[in-house]
């Protein structure tokens, strides 16, 4: 009896159950279920325009964008932590895998790429492969503050350090830093706009020497000048 009641019911269910695909009359489609990514971040581009950008940082940004039109500077995306296939090959290529812990790696992100909008470095970088160019403009925020006022240095070396350090990766692949030399001439004045400009000066081997300059917005103030060793690491030896 139990059975056969049961039974009864079922049936009675797949009955009233529309086919797949299809809805009742009057009933609300429901959404499709989706698990998070957080590959929707790791994509966004943060080298555009956000609404902390001042008016310099706009209009320097406007200005190299027109550059770009010739095909003879082009922009570099920046994002908050490199892509998932390029993470993949560095640990590949450098790291000892037993030194790696996934959850850790997992929550890394890019140190320059770790702020609010507006609060720490707003940055975008342009490169001229021919002339082997590197120009940063540069927008300290907030939380950058060593003196009173000013920018803190460590967080313009960082800058520096950044910039170059592309500078040297985009001519001659993956480096890493061997030496940086920083002259400050001035302090730089809070959230204001600097413009850094690299150069590859000479190729010895594995040796990549860049240099590069921090100046005002109208080229009148020279904050810091810097020379830098990078060295193409071999895919040949652990870094670890």
């Amino acid at each position: 009896m139990l059975r056969s009641c049961a039974a009864r019911f079922r049936t009675l269910g797949a009955l009233c159950r529309p086919p797949v695909g299809r809805r009742l009359p009057g009933s609300e489609p429901r959404p499709a279920l989706r698990s998070f990514s957080s590959e929707e971040v790791i994509l966004k581009d943060y080298s555009v325009p956000n609404t902390s950008w001042n008016k310099d940082l706009r209009l320097l940004f406007d200005q190299f964008m027109k550059k770009c039109e010739d095909g003879s500077w082009k922009r570099l995306p920046s994002y908050k932590r490199t892509p998932t296939e390029r993470i993949q090959d560095f640990k590949t290529r450098f790291l000892d895998p037993k030194l790696m812990k996934e959850e850790q790696m997992s929550q890394a992100q890019l140190f320059t790429r770790s702020f609010d909008d507006g609060l720490g470095f707003e940055y975008v970088m342009f490169y001229n492969d021919v002339e082997k160019r590197m120009v940063c403009l540069f927008q300290g925020g907030p939380y950058l503050e060593g003196p009173p006022g000013f920018i803190h240095g460590g967080a313009i070396a960082t800058m520096i350090d950044a910039t170059v350090g592309m500078c040297a990766m985009m001519a001659g692949g993956i480096v890493m830093t061997a030496n940086l030399n920083i002259n400050y001439k001035r302090p730089i004045p809070l959230c204001s706009v600097v413009m850094i400009n690299s150069q590859l000066d000479k190729v010895e081997g594995r040796k990549f020497f860049v240099s590069c300059n921090v100046q005002s917005v109208d080229e009148k103030t020279l904050y810091s000048e810097a020379t830098s060793l990078f060295i193409k690491l071999n895919p040949a030896k652990s870094l670890t």
